[in-house]
């Protein structure tokens, strides 16, 4: 690994979580729970049966702002890393976006303002678009990786084709954000509403992580395991 990278196995995993708090997203898409007293990340790592460069390797590519990535694309463990991206997929689907769903029904009156409807219908429509981008990593992407590591891929896919047409679907939360803020209900919540928009700007920047960890992480790995793969063959 670069011995530039601003985390190290032997750092404490405390001293992770309270220098970038948002790490405990990344934890817990690890697999990794609360509760390591004051074991290194080599040592919460190995207990949890987490791969550690995997796991440093998303952990430095967020703290340094995505700006460069650390280690070589051989010391991903793809295994880890899919598993890390299901696990930011059931985090969006089933427990962000519903629970800022219910924020803003709170805190607006749907059946007595348009614009309210037309805030939780733009917000409802966006959810699908999220959940069919996912859908179709996991029954087609995901499915393809987990083929090429077992050795019998299919030859009618390469992981290009995903990279061509992946979205930043979390750029695309800014017209909603624009409603609200512009156009807020009169007879709202203000406090609610608030909340729900500060969960929408904090979900849009981790959708915006997420894919940047898919195109910088996720697609090279995947591409050196095509290419490896295919060296092998000839």
């Amino acid at each position: 690994m670069d011995n530039l990278q601003k985390y190290k196995p032997t750092d404490k995993m405390i001293d992770l979580i309270s220098d970038n708090y948002s790490l405990l997203q990344v934890m817990s898409r690890f697999g990794l729970s609360l509760g390591f007293g004051d074991k290194t990340v080599k040592e919460v790592c190995e207990l949890n049966g987490v791969d550690c460069r995997t796991f440093l390797i998303v952990v430095n590519f967020m703290a340094e702002g995505f700006s460069r990535l650390d280690g070589d694309k051989d010391d991903i463990s793809i295994p880890a890393l899919i598993d890390y991206l299901r696990q930011a997929h059931i985090y969006f689907l089933d427990f962000s976006l519903p629970a800022i769903r219910r924020k803003l029904i709170e805190a607006i009156d749907c059946s007595q303002d348009d614009v309210a409807f037309l805030i939780l219908k733009f917000f409802d429509e966006y959810t699908r678009e999220v959940r069919k981008h996912m859908d179709y990593e996991e029954k087609t992407v995901f499915k393809y990786v987990d083929a090429l590591i077992a050795g019998n891929a299919p030859k009618n896919y390469q992981i290009s084709t995903f990279s061509k047409h992946h979205d930043q679907v979390g750029e695309k939360l800014t017209e909603l954000k624009n409603i609200i803020i512009k156009y807020c209900p009169a007879k709202a919540n203000e406090n609610l509403l608030n909340a729900a928009l500060f969960d929408i700007y904090a979900c849009e920047e981790g959708l915006e992580s997420h894919c940047k960890i898919e195109d910088y992480i996720f697609v090279p790995a995947i591409l050196n395991l095509e290419r490896r793969m295919m060296e092998n063959e000839k």
